[in-house]
């Protein structure tokens, strides 16, 4: 894997799932949001490759991932259950993950889309977003 793409896999998971924050629920019906609203620490690890592991923060605004950092392209949503689904790309790379969410916390697994890299994620909620 070059050295390109490890950074990239690692950072922009890392982007990507970590980005929650929880509306309250009486909030959320009102501005058209969702409970998982917000920004969340997420910790990505690397179980299977050498992509290494990172921490890093996301943000979900009305159940939708977006891309706060313009070097690359993300796509995903929460479901209204917690289930969450992102694909990631930048530069010919691309990874997916998937997982779901609590009130507080949440975990799943990603992939690249070469399969050279996989493993696991977890996120915690890191403040109320109004």
């Amino acid at each position: 894997m070059s050295s390109v793409s490890r950074p990239f896999l690692a950072a922009t998971l890392a982007a990507v799932l970590s980005g929650f924050a929880c509306v309250p629920s009486d909030a959320a019906g009102r501005i058209g949001g969702s409970a998982y609203d917000g920004t969340w620490s997420v910790a990505i690890y690397t179980q299977r490759g050498n992509c290494g592991s990172v921490r890093g923060a996301v943000r979900i605004v009305g159940g939708r991932v977006i891309s706060e950092d313009q070097s690359y392209q993300s796509n995903g949503a929460v479901s209204a259950n917690g289930v969450i689904r992102v694909s990631v790309a930048t530069g010919g790379l691309s990874a997916s993950g998937s997982g779901r969410l609590s009130h507080n916390s949440g975990a799943g697994r990603w992939a690249s889309s070469r399969g050279e890299c996989s493993g696991s994620w977890s996120a915690s909620r890191r403040a109320a977003y109004y």
